[in-house]
């Protein structure tokens, strides 16, 4: 393990509380040192155009300068942030990210539903002793609630649901008014949302339901104060909670409550009914509650990645399997391509890791829309791997994925707009030239390039008498030059132009 990487840190953004977890790295295993949370409630945020409205916006950039001052120090390598509900359903969402970002002082990333269930299962199983029996995962958050039925480490049927404890306390509770009718209305709505995955999660097709996250800590601990369970929730006790909690007419008199925090008293009553209605609708009797949660799972995919276990990488190899890619020709191009961006990226000075990983990536599923149709399949490709679940790819990363697999052939006037830095050039530069030089998808022996770049201009040296040998690729690479010009980039390939000047 480099030292760089001897302390982890994880921020989960999420819809109701944003959370920095710090822990100390001993060879496989994770030790808290320090933890930081705020109830930003950036789902409350949202109005009714889905726009996170300025007030919202400004209070979640000052918790995270704040949690930007204490990652001071930290190499962006160890450090993930993680956004989730409402970074992906808010409309505004990309020019918050950018203020959101320059706060933090790194990088953050935007997950879909099914990664954040994905990393919600890695944190929790951390927790929890090892059973052989499958376990069922619940995790309300504040703008979407997570459903996850995994054995061991490995998570197997993922589900998000839009809905949350802020969302639905905002939608059935607004005026902070409680009542059997709201309560009812609340219930019927998650009832409703739940029907989609009752067939798949419901009590049969697990042994142990295990709560985690704010909700279902703050039920269970109001259920053992009143002296109706253990700390964790059964159907009993989340009745005799659910009768008191009607007893109240507001939802500031919630904060009397014995064991409940200040700021959870507002959103108790949008996640008491999602929890009452899981336990309804997925026949739950009884629920024990985890200590991890996502950033827990945030930490330890960090490490699994500094170990080489990198979740990608085997979502890539799954990829590779499911669209019968031809792993020669991936492994051709990819060799190639990775000589080329090594050799381009030391002309920028620029550090080439996560670069090089990203375009082997690429090179392994640009071909993946074969199995749909050959015409355009590089459409279909970036199609798929733009929308598909990746698990351990933000969705970042599957945009970035999906423009160089878009570039790696036909017209370069399509990529306008896309291809936003020198770096991103490189690298859809020496993709495009590796599939040229193997359209013939054997295994010859090619000639060694020589690369080099300046910015907007490319050079490519290499032998002429090469050339003259393969006349075919030598005309391909005068057209590829060509392709450059249309986006303002010079590809200058030594000897071509005497060589097919020659021919012509």
């Amino acid at each position: 393990m480099p030292t760089s990487h001897s302390t982890l840190a994880a921020v989960d953004l999420g819809s109701n509380s944003f959370r920095l977890q710090i822990a100390r790295v001993e060879g496989d295993q994770l030790y808290p040192l320090d933890a930081l949370r705020e109830a930003v409630r950036l789902a409350a945020g949202l109005n009714g155009e889905k726009l996170l409205d300025e007030t919202t916006q400004a209070r979640a950039l000052d918790c995270l300068s704040r949690f930007g001052e204490r990652l001071r120090g930290f190499v962006p390598e160890d450090v993930r942030a993680v956004g989730t509900n409402t970074f992906r359903v808010a409309k505004n969402a990309r020019e918050f990210l950018k203020r959101a970002e320059a706060a933090l002082g790194f990088p953050i990333d935007i997950v879909a539903g099914r990664e954040e269930a994905r990393l919600i299962y890695l944190g929790v199983v951390q927790s929890l002793p090892a059973i052989a029996a499958k376990r069922m995962v619940v995790d309300i958050g504040g703008g979407s609630t997570e459903f996850i039925i995994g054995s061991a480490l490995k998570p197997q049927r993922l589900e998000s649901l839009y809905m949350g404890c802020v969302s639905f306390s905002m939608r059935y509770f607004s005026d902070g008014k409680l009542s059997k009718a709201n309560m009812k209305q609340a219930e019927v709505a998650a009832r409703m949302e739940l029907q989609t995955i009752v067939k798949s999660f419901s009590a049969g097709h697990w042994s142990e339901a295990v709560g985690s996250s704010g909700t279902a800590r703050a039920l269970g601990d109001l259920i053992q104060a009143h002296g109706w369970g253990d700390g964790n929730i059964d159907a009993e006790g989340l009745e005799k909670l659910k009768y008191l909690v009607m007893k109240h007419n507001h939802v500031d008199e919630l904060a009397n409550l014995p064991s409940l925090r200040q700021d959870r008293a507002g959103v108790l009553s949008g996640g008491l009914a999602i929890m009452s209605a899981i336990f309804s609708e997925l026949k739950v009797k009884r629920m024990v509650l985890a200590n991890g949660a996502m950033r827990q799972g945030i930490l330890y995919d960090m490490l699994g990645r500094f170990h080489h276990h990198d979740m990608r990488d085997a979502t890539v190899l799954q990829f590779m399997k499911r669209y019968h890619i031809d792993v020669r020709q991936a492994r051709r191009v990819e060799q190639m391509a990775l000589d080329l961006l090594r050799q381009f990226s030391g002309d920028l000075h620029l550090d080439p890791d996560y670069p090089l990983h990203l375009l082997s990536w690429a090179a392994h599923l640009h071909e993946l829309g074969l199995t749909v149709a050959h015409n355009g399949y590089h459409k279909h490709s970036a199609y798929v791997l733009s929308f598909a679940d990746m698990p351990g790819f933000a969705k970042t990363e599957q945009a970035h994925l999906a423009v160089l697999v878009l570039a790696h052939r036909g017209n370069m006037e399509k990529m306008k707009g896309q291809i936003l830095d020198s770096l991103d050039l490189a690298m859809v530069m020496a993709l495009r030239l590796s599939v040229l030089f193997h359209r013939s998808r054997t295994d010859v022996v090619l000639p060694r390039l020589e690369a080099h770049c300046d910015g907007m201009h490319f050079r490519i040296g290499l032998t002429p008498t090469w050339l003259q040998e393969n006349p075919l690729t030598a005309v391909a690479l005068k057209e590829e030059t060509k392709e450059w010009r249309k986006v303002g980039v010079t590809l200058d390939v030594e000897s071509l132009d005497e060589f097919t000047g020659a021919m012509a």
